[in-house]
């Protein structure tokens, strides 16, 4: 039996901390101290440390990766199918449906905007959902 220092390891602790731990766990413990420094080492003589904040485009690229060109080629379709389908719609419903899903406008605002109830607003949109899904669904 070998004892160690808890404060050695865990800096949250404020005085020492002793314990007793056997002669494997030791070595293990030692086994990881010299891994993670040769890895420090390794990484220091490489080159091969990165801050994702070093505004190198290193962050955009892992949290935001590109997209394939098959994925933009579908998006481009989907949105012409969903144009023509909306175009099909009466001229309010469309309005409507676009100020709604594609500017954010709230229901409420678009009401006061075209000077008409919330009710009839909420009913124009449902109408016209309805009616894209049929369009949508008959392709």
């Amino acid at each position: 039996m070998k004892k160690i220092n808890l404060r050695d390891m865990y800096p949250f602790y404020q005085t020492d901390v002793w314990i007793k731990v056997d002669e494997e766990i030791v070595q293990e413990m030692r086994r990881f101290e010299l891994l993670e420094s040769a890895y420090k080492l390794r990484a220091h003589r490489h080159r091969a440390y990165y801050s994702l904040d070093r505004n190198d485009g290193i962050e955009n690229d892992i949290l935001f990766p590109s997209r394939s060109t098959e994925t933009e080629y579908e998006e481009m379709a989907f949105r012409r199918e969903l144009y023509a389908a909306m175009c099909r719609l009466p001229k309010k419903s469309f309005r409507r449906i676009y100020s709604h899903y594609f500017l954010g406008m709230s229901k409420v605002a678009i009401a006061r905007v075209e000077q008409v109830d919330e009710k009839a607003v909420r009913k124009s949109i449902e109408s016209g959902l309805k009616k894209l899904k049929q369009i949508l669904g008959n392709k």
